[in-house]
């Protein structure tokens, strides 16, 4: 006796394939505009030392929200090349091939998980329910912390620092509880909100 296999996942628009048709051109431009949305949220930051506060984890949740698992984590990747390349669209207009050197590097790279993993669930239509929104973007949000907090371990470590449990939550992770929870509950309110928009917009029920 055989077993049928499950059936896959089905994938659903996101928010911008219903505002804009997929093509290659429409899906390049997307992503720039992604990586664009970054770089200016990152202007918008806090100077704190070793980590910035900055609008960038707000930014790679509707980006990977809206335009779904590749295209959010290519506009990151491109974010971190061009960063890399000595563009300055990291915080502070900073960039360069030295800020793999930067404490705060590791929550770079994990912005692209973050937004990948934000935009497969906005695939199964998760921005779309309040309850489902809320508890995907709270994963979202998370994710740039497991791959920074390490990274910071690491950089205060090279620099001589108390690199404990405590003094890296204390620089790393203590200071963005309150901004984290209001840019987590912007995100999880505006998609849902977003997609009542373009339905009554498009007719849609």
């Amino acid at each position: 006796m055989s077993s049928a296999a499950p059936a896959p996942a089905r994938l659903v628009p996101t928010i911008a394939d219903r505002i804009v048709p997929r093509s290659v051109l429409s899906n390049t431009a997307l992503i720039v505009a992604g990586t664009a949305l970054m770089a200016v949220s990152a202007q918008i930051s806090v100077p704190l030392w070793p980590v910035p506060v900055t609008g960038q984890t707000l930014a790679v949740m509707l980006v990977g929200a809206s335009l779904g698992a590749w295209r959010g984590a290519a506009s990151l990747v491109l974010y971190l090349a061009l960063g890399l390349a000595g563009a300055p669209v990291f915080a502070e207009f900073s960039g360069g091939p030295a800020s793999v050197l930067s404490p705060s590097f590791g929550f770079v790279i994990g912005f692209i998980p973050a937004a990948a993993l934000i935009g497969w669930l906005s695939e199964r239509a998760w921005d779309r329910r309040p309850l489902l929104a809320t508890a995907g973007f709270f994963l979202a949000s998370v994710v740039p912390f497991l791959f920074g907090l390490p990274y910071l371990a690491l950089a205060l470590a090279r620099l001589g620092l108390p690199h404990d449990l405590g003094a890296v939550m204390a620089a790393g992770f203590t200071p963005f509880i309150l901004g984290g929870v209001i840019k987590w509950a912007i995100a999880a309110a505006l998609l849902p909100l977003s997609w009542m928009l373009v339905r009554r917009t498009r007719g849609d029920r």
